[in-house]
């Protein structure tokens, strides 16, 4: 099986989730949003297509990772490889986060098995598309307002959205600054 990616694995990202991260850039979205952050991701046919063998080698062999996100593009136009993907990462003992243009609730309509079963294996969602009119540089790990950080064990349990609330309730400097000892 292959993934297109827009470019190979990004280690040590500490602003694609919380702790230090791999980013896996799928290549592919449907969404088009205006103000789009990864523009280039977009096409279905640039990128290149990576043996999903080759990255689960890669995941393997990380040393320091807290876990990894999926990216892009729309990691939800690849369902297949992610899920393939995902279920390795958790093998290990990493956790997965993914952005996905779609809303959980869209996904969840979709009643597709794959689409289900990638979600067991993902811990946060990021969901929606990139609203240029609620970008906000003040939220924690989006780019718009609009979007969530959702729980995705805990919402697929209690069949309701449920969100994390300690990155609702603060900015990205908030949170920053309660890492900080002043002196």
């Amino acid at each position: 099986m292959k993934i297109r990616l827009a470019t190979g694995l990004q280690t040590d990202s500490i602003v694609d989730g919380e702790g230090l991260r791999t980013v896996i850039w799928t290549q592919g979205c449907l969404h088009n949003c205006y103000g789009c952050h990864n523009p280039e991701t977009h096409s279905f046919t640039e990128g290149k297509l990576v043996d999903v063998e080759v990255i689960k080698e890669e995941l393997s062999n990380l040393k320091l990772q807290d876990g990894v996100t999926f990216s892009g593009g729309d990691p939800m136009c690849q369902v297949d490889a992610c899920l393939e993907l995902a279920r390795h990462c958790q093998s290990i003992g990493l956790n997965v986060w993914m952005y996905t243009g779609y809303t959980l609730e869209e996904l969840l309509v979709k009643d597709k098995k794959n689409i289900n079963e990638l979600l067991t294996y993902i811990d946060v969602l990021i969901d929606g598309k990139f609203e240029i009119d609620k970008k906000s540089y003040d939220v924690m790990y989006r780019g718009s307002t609009n979007q969530r950080i959702i729980d995705v064990k805990a919402s697929l349990k209690e069949n309701k959205v449920v969100t994390i609330d300690k990155y609702d309730n603060k900015t990205s400097i908030e949170k920053v600054e309660e890492n900080y000892v002043y002196i």
